[in-house]
């Protein structure tokens, strides 16, 4: 790399960690390190919501599937910002009813108790690990694309600046770096494809080049392989903690709704300029795997000063979005397993120094969760297996609805844990058998679930549920 895109490079790791500095002067109790107080506007919210979630997957994930299955993955993939829009709709608003919940373990225990909580948080952590793992590999896929170094180094550079400022300063320092990481993305990734589609010769030049099935609805893929992934993008990543978060910290309804709508809307575009960059690294670059298209043609392609810049945005995408999953995690061991089951009576400055250790610990779980991920896009879709098939459905149905009965619940967490467990490692192929997918068969057995033992012991919450409504 030329010096001065390494310059550009380490200006940007500079100034997160500034951020992070200053960050740390506002967090002062768990309500500052967790929603960063309750104070942030719709702008705000939208890049901070639009930077969580346009990570590693969105970026490099998208483009190297779009790579080897064309737009037909991207069409796939859409369902997530239509559910984003959704959620901007008629949840986002709703979550501002329930004024000191900060996670979305806090909203399950005043609709169906205590027990609902625990097993929310359990899961909730475990997905987010999981997620943050896939970010942490896609860090460590940049700075070998780039820099040529091992994947493994970068991952441990990268995921060190991210567990530096984000364990300092919380979710502020998660918010303020997320706003200038939104803005480069913003910036810098359509300006990759127009150079690259100017390389090419032009739009014309690019479909000339392409087979035609990558321009097509739905490719190669069979109607099921399509539905299966439609379903995957729509429900995997739709209200997970670090997102429920974003519109726990706005100030109102108004805020959330707005800045959440508005995130889910600038997520086509960002879908659309992802697939289309992994388009033009395949006619430029057919030899290399996948996951190197996006970062292959930022470094060979665009001009000497501005590679360090795009670089510099291709990993705040990815760092935009570790950050986010690593505060949520801290947020949520403590928040829904240590104080109300270990140490109900924790100060508040116990607290936020258990959430900056924990940060950290989780941080470090996801290093080695990256070391063994084989692929971007398969660690975020093997992730997503752990959230809608146990925790969404009860979730939208006790905010929409006001349902309140424990034992529903937890059954279907339960039911849809185990459901997605056989499906994906037992010992048959059910998948094959039944032309199912994991993630649809948990879903199908949390919601029967959920149904049949509601209309059975529908009741009030167990004792010792919390309330967080006005």
């Amino acid at each position: 790399m030329n010096s001065i895109d390494l310059l550009g490079l380490l200006v940007y790791f500079a100034i997160l960690i500034v951020i992070g500095y200053r960050s740390a002067k506002k967090v002062s109790d768990s309500a500052d390190f967790a929603v960063a107080g309750n104070r942030i506007i719709w702008p705000v919210l939208f890049a901070t919501l639009a930077a969580s979630f346009l990570g590693g997957g969105a970026s490099m994930g998208r483009a190297g599937k779009s790579f080897d299955d064309g737009y037909a993955f991207m069409f796939a993939a859409s369902a997530f910002p239509i559910a984003t829009v959704l959620a901007g709709l008629y949840i986002a608003p709703r979550l501002k009813r329930y004024t000191s919940a900060q996670t979305v373990g806090d909203i399950m225990a005043h609709h169906f108790g205590s027990s609902a909580r625990l097993f929310t948080g359990i899961f909730s952590l475990v997905f987010c690990i999981g997620i943050l793992g896939a970010q942490a590999l896609a860090v460590g896929t940049v700075f070998h694309a780039i820099l040529g170094i091992e994947v493994s180094t970068g991952i441990i550079i990268g995921m060190a600046v991210v567990l530096l400022y984000s364990t300092v300063g919380g979710m502020w320092a998660v918010i303020q770096t997320d706003v200038v990481q939104f803005l480069m993305l913003a910036v810098f990734l359509p300006l990759t494809m127009l150079i690259g589609i100017h390389d090419l010769g032009g739009p014309a030049a690019l479909v000339e080049r392409l087979p035609e099935a990558h321009f097509s609805l739905m490719g190669d893929y069979s109607i099921g392989m399509f539905v299966s992934l439609f379903i995957a993008f729509l429900l995997g990543e739709t209200l997970v903690p670090p997102y429920t978060q974003r519109a726990l910290s706005a100030p109102d309804s108004r805020h959330a709704r707005i800045g959440y709508t508005v995130a889910g809307g600038f997520g086509f575009l960002f879908y659309f300029v992802s697939a289309t960059i992994g388009l033009i690294a395949l006619v430029l670059y057919p030899n290399i795997t996948p996951d190197q298209a996006m970062p292959t043609l930022i470094r060979d392609a665009l001009p000497i000063g501005i590679t360090g810049l795009v670089l510099a945005s291709l990993l705040a995408v990815v760092m935009s979005t570790a950050d986010s999953y690593l505060n949520s995690a801290a947020v949520i061991f403590v928040g829904d397993i240590y104080k109300p089951f270990i140490e109900p009576d924790v100060s508040e400055t116990k607290r936020l120094w258990i959430e900056r250790v924990v940060n950290l610990l989780i941080g470090l779980g996801a290093v080695i969760f990256a070391l063994y991920a084989t692929s971007i896009v398969d660690a975020l879709l093997m992730s997503y297996a752990l959230w809608a098939p146990t925790i969404l459905l009860p979730f939208v149905f006790a905010v929409l609805f006001d349902l309140r009965c424990s034992r529903s619940a937890i059954a279907a967490m339960l039911a849809g844990a185990l459901v997605t467990i056989l499906w994906k490692w037992g010992p048959f192929d059910l998948q094959a058998a039944t032309g199912l997918t994991a993630l649809i068969a948990g879903v199908m057995a949390n919601i029967a679930v959920f149904t049949l033992v509601y209309r059975r012991f529908r009741a009030v919450p167990e004792v010792g549920a919390t309330s967080h409504v006005q």
